[in-house]
């Protein structure tokens, strides 16, 4: 185990909460603020980000001042070579929360806590406690037969399309892209299909900060829970199994913890893939000749988006645990840095050129970097899901096609989430799978 860091409590001060989060033992005084900082809650992230990373370079070079919710200050990483320096160096660039200088100005109920606020998960330990924790989830997710993922996908996609086959029309995200990765993955763990459906209400509730934020947490945490006991007393295979047998010896709070950490981190993103790849397909002529039967399209496609419309643009993140340098900017410990994904990957120095046929290059940081970045297995347990999605749905609906003009298509406005928030199409009726 790691020395505990005397700048941190040395136990969680608020329950598994994400309306919740503790303030740091000793805040430094002040906040970095620039007074030509960007607030980013604006619909310039969403409506032309490219445009406006280039004006953040052109104004401050690879690493920008920026304002959060509220005009909490922090820093933008938008250079490509930056960002990796952030997310390879954990012992500078930090991931425990609780180190953040600016908890003192930040409210409870700030629409960005669920991002930020520490709760006892993998996601925000560091050091040997993350190795430990991080690696048994490793292993768990490395269990996955993706044979069986695949037929599991194909299963769940033929049930989604069932519901309206027959309507010639649908909301591909609505109906599909939004429903489909959670069902996947909560068979993973053994749960059926009713309390499937329950942890997806209750996991939009926690991401659209609903009134009810904190029951729909205390709900997830009680199924999660209960599912971890009857495992540990009924061994079935899955994840929650590889889990509760892990060498590591994880307890059963940080079984349920990183259980709906990965759960959460998972499933949005990986419905805005496939969403993101099905908008490209629908709307590039590059895709239009091969939509009804071109594998490697598919897949030329989902690589393309996570270059161009990333589902997670920026990702918050990381909290310096020493004054330092970077891009050109003095970082003071405690400042916050803000992972811009989509930023670095648009950076002119790696950008590939699609149309000049660079679809073959997979450096881009969608996943982020790191031993913080999303693991390897959970990468290609994720493109599993989203290729068989896809694939499913161009065999069954092959004349599939927009109702609307394709820059109709409306982005939800989110600085951390970039996603299409409904994609209307006809197709000729099908027959039930």
């Amino acid at each position: 185990m790691t020395t505990p860091d005397p700048a941190l409590p040395a136990e969680p001060l608020a329950p598994p909460v994400p309306a919740a989060a503790p303030a740091p033992a000793t805040p430094a005084p002040g906040c970095p603020f620039h007074s030509d900082a960007v607030p980013t809650p604006t619909a310039r992230f969403q409506d032309d980000p490219d445009e406006l990373y280039r004006q953040l370079r052109r104004d401050h070079g690879p690493v920008a001042p920026v304002l959060l919710d509220g005009d909490v200050p922090a820093w933008l990483v938008l250079g490509y070579r930056e960002l990796h320096r952030v997310t390879s160096d954990p012992k500078i660039f930090a991931r425990d929360s609780r180190r953040w200088h600016a908890w003192d100005r930040i409210p409870a109920d700030w629409p960005l806590m669920n991002f930020v606020g520490y709760r006892p998960t993998m996601l925000f330990t560091e050091g040997a406690e993350h190795q430990r924790r991080s690696q048994a989830m490793f292993d768990a997710l490395s269990s996955v037969d993706q044979f069986e993922l695949r037929a599991s996908c194909e299963r769940v996609a033929d049930e989604l399309i069932d519901t309206f086959a027959g309507s010639g029309r649908a909301d591909l995200m609505a109906e599909y892209a939004d429903q489909l990765p959670l069902r996947v993955v909560t068979r993973l763990y053994g749960l059926d299909a009713s309390e499937s459906a329950a942890l997806q209400r209750d996991m939009l509730d926690l991401a659209n900060g609903s009134d009810d934020t904190v029951g729909a947490f205390q709900r997830m945490y009680d199924r999660m829970a209960a599912l971890v006991a009857k495992v540990r007393v009924h061994p079935a295979p899955g994840v929650p199994e590889r889990l509760t047998a892990h060498p590591a010896g994880l307890t059963d709070e940080e079984i349920v913890n990183d259980l709906i950490g990965t759960v959460y981190a998972s499933h949005q993103p990986t419905a805005d893939w496939i969403g993101n790849a099905l908008r490209l397909m629908l709307t590039d002529e590059r895709f239009a000749v091969t939509m009804a039967g071109g594998r490697r399209s598919v897949g030329q496609a989902l690589n393309e988006v996570l270059w161009e419309d990333t589902p997670v643009p920026n990702f918050i993140g990381r909290w310096a645990a020493e004054d330092t340098t970077l891009g050109g900017q003095h970082i003071r410990k405690g400042d916050c840095l803000v992972l811009g994904l989509a930023a670095a990957n648009a950076d002119p120095h790696v950008r590939p050129d699609f149309r000049a046929g660079a679809s073959g290059n997979q450096a881009h940081m969608a996943f982020s970097h790191g031993e913080h970045g999303c693991p390897e297995p959970g990468r290609d347990l994720a493109e599993v899901i989203a290729m068989t999605a896809i694939e499913v749905l161009i065999d069954r609906l092959p004349d599939v096609t927009l109702t609307v003009a394709p820059e109709e298509l409306q982005w939800r406005s989110s600085v951390l989430t970039r996603g299409v928030a409904a994609m209307p199409v006809t197709f000729a009726p099908a027959p039930l799978g």
